[in-house]
């Protein structure tokens, strides 16, 4: 686990050359959605999102990148990730 958060943030650093640094809220979840997120995009994409997107959008938007995108991410770290969203970006 730890190799693949380390791997993780080296793509995330990778993808947001260039960028702001955008630096997500340090609360339980948040892990998980550098790990399983930040592979695929930069967190500006969360925090872009954070003032449109309720709990039921999150889960849509979740389902998507697993469904439609091929995310990697198991129903457990679903279910993290999306609480994580919902109650520190959601409106």
């Amino acid at each position: 686990m730890r190799t693949l958060l380390v791997l993780s943030s080296l793509f995330a650093a990778t993808a947001t050359a260039g960028e702001n640094q955008i630096i997500l809220k340090d609360r339980p979840g948040k892990n998980q959605v550098i790990a399983q997120c930040a592979i695929c995009h930069s967190p500006d994409y969360i925090t872009q999102h954070a003032t449109i997107l309720d709990r039921a959008g999150w889960e849509k938007t979740v389902g998507k990148m697993i469904n439609i995108m091929g995310a990697p991410i198991n129903d457990y770290d679903k279910q993290i990730i999306i609480d994580y969203l919902a109650q520190n970006y959601g409106k």
